[in-house]
């Protein structure tokens, strides 16, 4: 795989890995640590989800200022190590068990991964910008997009056993030194792409960062205090109260539009012939949006629907072996165990006194009655987090498919664009909302749990759509954008990953409040049939752009 490839692929692949193997283990057992109600914050779904889509938007929103500084002052080598030192730092302290200290931890991944994620895939795009390689940039992208699935495949099955045994401090904890084996990588691997790594500076026509500052990132910290705020100005019994769900979806908002206006001003600011390219970037990146606010709900409603819709109940060899490696644990059932709930918890009166139980399992609520345990008996079930795996493992199964197909294609010269294959991703996409819908019905509207083939169907057919889209938008931006702002609009990207995963988790939270799960599920079909039009409605003039500059 790396023979025809420049050397630096496999450091920049592995460092990639470990990164990813820290962040998935740590995503996938986020939500699931915030709703434990022993052990955890014991928040309800609608919290939950509102915190991790808070939470995943920041994330893939610093990458815009990581981007900048890293371009101009920084450089990606020291950015990439400083970023990566942060995040590890960041998945450790989420060990400690306090609410200050969670939010703390957060912040350092946050800010780690807006120094980290730009550029290392900017530094990717640089080391295929020489005449030999740059004809195999998208399929670089693919295979450091199978880095990144490798990482986040594996990590799953070590933050399981980590969990059960030991608890969460320790999955954490394991995040954390994922992380800092990525940064060593990394480091070993500069004499192969140390010629790339150099900043590019301030040219003339950049704002200069004192101007950033003042009129980006002050206004955006202002916007959301006011974004926060929004619904104390209104007023409770103003219908309007906030304005889009809640106080940090409205905060996360008012505080992207200085950012977004900051994107616009790129385009009416750049040389006449960068204005096209710049306007096909920022037009995808829109478009794209819809496709990260559907994708992204794997940590949240699909990970929901796999504890509590999906039957894990692990038997005979099947149990011996997830025993032995961890990867389920037992629990008890008793006719308390299907009583009715109020969410998570059982609500009982102490002298007078609404109070929450929280010591018994949900997982028997929707269980078929012919599959119930004996009273006081006990089941085995695999570890909820290990389903956050399935997309990771189809990635690796998938992308060596998809870039031999598309390799047979540029052969016979019929290639797909890249906005093409974009087109072709949200629309597959689409399609794996449908397999939901199915699930629903076969579930009998949760009222039964439903075999973990119809999530392992549906990730396999996002997958799909996902190698169409997501290391092609990586690639579109390293063959479009301007040397000198490379950096800045690979950060673009990220700035609509961000808003996306923010509108996830608003999208997530309002789980609860679909009594028919399917109607949730065709509405995320429905957004990304309605992003595939929009798509469909730009790819000729995206197409035509690409010619002019001759790439493809």
């Amino acid at each position: 795989m790396w023979k025809k490839h420049p050397k630096a692929l496999p450091f920049l692949f592995f460092s990639e890995m470990w990164e990813r193997f820290g962040y998935y283990l740590m995503i996938g057992i986020f939500t699931l640590y915030l709703k434990d109600v022993k052990d955890g914050f014991a928040m309800n779904e609608a919290e939950s989800a509102d915190l991790y889509g808070t939470f995943i938007a920041l994330v893939f929103l610093t990458p815009f200022l990581g981007g900048l500084l890293a371009d101009r002052y920084f450089g990606y080598r020291k950015s990439i190590i400083f970023g990566g030192i942060l995040m590890g730092i960041g998945y450790c302290m989420m060990g400690i068990h306090s609410l200050p200290m969670l939010y703390l931890a957060m912040t350092l991944v946050i800010l780690g991964n807006g120094f980290f994620k730009p550029n290392i895939s900017t530094l990717l795009g640089n080391v295929y910008s020489v005449p030999e390689h740059v004809h195999q940039k998208d399929e670089g992208y693919n295979i450091f997009y199978m880095g990144i699935n490798v990482g986040a495949f594996i990590c799953n099955f070590f933050g399981a056993a980590l969990q059960i045994m030991l608890g969460w401090k320790w999955a954490f904890i394991a995040a954390g030194i994922g992380m800092f084996i990525g940064v060593i990588t990394f480091i070993i691997g500069t004499k192969h792409f140390e010629e790339f790594v150099h900043k590019k500076g301030v040219t003339e026509g950049d704002m200069p960062m004192w101007k950033i500052v003042a009129l980006i990132l002050v206004p955006s910290v202002i916007a959301g205090i006011l974004g926060y705020l929004m619904y104390g100005i209104t007023g409770p019994n103003n219908l309007g109260g906030n304005l889009f769900g809640s106080d940090s979806t409205d905060a996360f908002i008012f505080a992207c539009i200085p950012v977004i206006f900051f994107y616009a001003n790129l385009y009416y600011k750049a040389k006449k012939d960068e204005k096209g390219p710049i306007a096909v970037m920022l037009a995808i990146f829109a478009v794209v949006i819809l496709f990260w606010a559907v994708f992204k709900q794997n940590g949240s409603a699909l990970n929901t629907w796999a504890d509590r819709y999906t039957d894990r109940k692990v038997e005979g060899k099947t149990e011996v072996v997830c025993k032995a490696l961890v990867q389920s644990k037992s629990i008890l059932y008793s006719l308390d165990s299907v009583a009715k709930y109020d969410s998570y918890f059982r609500l009982v009166k102490t002298n007078g006194v609404v109070e929450k139980e929280v010591n018994y399992p949900i997982y028997f609520r929707n269980e078929s009655a012919k599959k119930l345990p004996k009273k006081e008996g006990t089941i085995s079930v695999w570890s909820t987090n290990l389903s956050q795996s399935i997309n990771p493992g189809w990635v690796i199964l998938l992308t060596p498919l998809v870039v031999a197909f598309f390799t047979w294609l540029r052969r016979k010269g019929k290639e797909p664009s890249t906005p093409s294959k974009i087109a072709f991703g949200l629309f597959i996409s689409a399609l794996s909302a449908l397999v939901m819908v199915a699930a629903v019905k076969a579930g009998a509207n949760g009222a039964e749990k439903v075999s973990v083939w119809w999530l392992i169907s549906c990730y396999g057919v996002i997958t799909i759509g996902e190698l169409f889209l997501s290391p092609m938008g990586l690639s579109l931006v390293s063959k479009l954008s301007p040397p000198r702002i490379t950096a800045l609009m690979m950060g673009g990207w990220f700035l609509s990953t961000s808003i996306g995963n923010k509108l996830s988790g608003v999208l997530a939270s309002l789980w609860d409040k679909y009594e028919d799960k399917s109607n949730f599920f065709m509405l995320n079909c429905f957004l990304l049939l309605g992003a595939t039009l929009l798509m469909l409605s730009i790819l000729k003039w995206s197409n035509r752009i690409m010619s002019i500059k001759n790439i493809k």
